[in-house]
C-alpha cells in the first residue's frame, strides 16, 4: 500500500480489533495511519453518523468488524433486531465507503452463518447453499448479504470489497460475560472464579467430545492485515487453523487446568447438550496463498489468554 493510507477499523475495541491494534504496534509501520473506533464513536446503524465518521477520518481502507452479536438465547429471542441492525450497519459502511472512494473494505463474516445441513469440511463456496441454523437466522442472513453486496459493488462499480470468515476466535480482550461469551472465555472466567473461591470442582457442560477449531486472536490479526494488504479477490476467504488442529472440549478443559495450575477435579455434566459435534472448516484457500504461515501453538495461546485474564479480570468484559 502507498504512503499515508488511513485504515479505519470499525468494532476496534473488541477482541479482534484489539488484537489488530497489538500487531500493528509491534510492526511499527510508518506508512499507514490506523484508526480504531467503537460504538461510542458513531452509531453505524445511522447513515448520517456513519458519514460524519468517514468525513472525520477520511479512510482509504476499512476493516469492518462492527456487528450486533450475542449468545444463543439472545439470538433466538431477537432475530429481527440482529437482522435489521446488522443490515443497516453493513449497508452504511459499504455504501459510504463507495461514496467516499475507499480503496478497499475487508468485512468479517463467521462460520456460524453457514447452512445448518452441510458437508464437512465447509469451504468458501458453501455459504449460500441452504438455510442457516434457525436459532440465529437474522444474524446469519445479514452477514451473508455482505458477501452478496461485495460482489454487487464490484460488478457495478469496480469496488475492491471482500470478506473473511474466521473460525472460533479467542485471546486477550475477549468477552467473558457468562450470558454471551463463547466457550474459551466462558471457561476461563469460570475456572478463575472457582480458584478465587477456593473451589475444588471445575464443571464443564456436556460430554467434552465435540471438536472445534480455535484461532488465537493475534494470529487472526496478522491474517486480517495480510488480507488488507495482499488479498485482492472479491470472494471470501476462510481464516482458520488447519483441520488437524481441531481440539475437543475435553482437550480444551485440560489445557485450561494446566494454564491455571488447577489442582482440583474436572467433571463433565453429561446432562447438558453438546451442541454440534463438529463445524470443521477448510483453510485450503488460505494455505494456497500462505503455505508456511505458523499458527501459535494452542497450549501457548491458551496460557497467554489465561495470563491476560488473570492480570485484567477486574476491567475485562465480564
Amino acid at each position: 500500500m502507498s504512503p499515508k493510507n488511513v485504515i479505519l477499523v470499525t468494532g476496534g475495541s473488541g477482541l479482534v480489533g484489539k488484537a489488530i491494534q497489538t500487531v500493528v504496534a509491534q510492526e511499527g509501520q510508518t506508512d499507514e495511519s490506523w484508526v480504531f473506533v467503537g460504538s461510542k464513536d458513531a452509531d453505524l446503524c445511522d447513515y448520517n453518523a456513519t458519514k460524519q465518521l468517514f468525513e472525520r477520518y477520511k479512510p482509504t481502507h476499512v476493516i469492518h468488524l462492527a456487528a450486533m452479536v450475542g449468545g444463543l438465547f439472545h439470538n433466538m429471542s431477537h432475530n429481527l433486531d440482529f437482522l435489521r441492525n446488522n443490515l443497516h450497519m453493513n449497508d452504511n459502511v459499504l455504501q459510504i465507503s463507495y461514496e467516499t472512494g475507499v480503496k478497499k473494505v475487508v468485512s468479517c463474516l463467521s462460520t456460524c452463518i453457514f447452512p445448518d445441513n452441510t458437508q464437512y469440511p465447509i469451504d468458501e463456496t458453501m455459504i449460500h447453499n441452504g438455510p442457516p441454523h434457525p436459532s440465529n437466522f437474522g444474524y446469519s442472513y445479514a452477514k451473508r448479504l455482505i458477501d452478496v453486496m461485495n460482489r454487487a459493488y464490484h460488478e457495478q462499480h469496480g469496488c475492491t470489497f471482500t470478506s473473511v470468515v474466521p473460525c472460533n476466535v479467542f485471546g486477550p480482550h475477549d468477552n467473558y460475560n457468562p450470558q454471551s461469551s463463547h466457550v474459551i472465555p466462558g471457561l476461563i472466567k469460570k475456572l478463575h472464579d472457582i480458584i478465587s473461591e477456593d473451589g475444588v470442582t471445575f464443571t464443564v457442560m456436556g460430554t467434552g467430545k465435540p471438536l472445534r477449531q480455535f484461532i488465537y486472536s493475534l494470529d487472526l490479526a496478522k491474517l486480517f492485515i495480510w488480507v488488507l494488504r495482499e488479498y485482492n479477490e472479491t470472494d471470501p476467504i476462510i481464516l482458520s487453523v488447519d483441520e488437524e488442529a481441531e481440539v475437543s472440549i475435553k482437550d480444551l478443559a485440560e489445557e485450561l487446568v494446566k494454564a491455571f495450575n488447577f489442582q482440583g477435579n474436572v467433571v463433565f455434566d453429561t446432562t447438558k447438550s453438546d451442541g454440534q459435534f463438529k463445524k470443521t472448516a477448510s483453510n485450503k484457500k488460505l494455505r494456497k496463498y500462505l503455505p508456511d504461515f505458523q499458527f501459535t501453538p494452542f497450549s501457548q495461546a491458551i496460557q497467554e489468554s489465561v495470563d491476560w485474564y488473570k492480570a485484567n479480570h477486574v476491567s475485562a468484559r465480564n
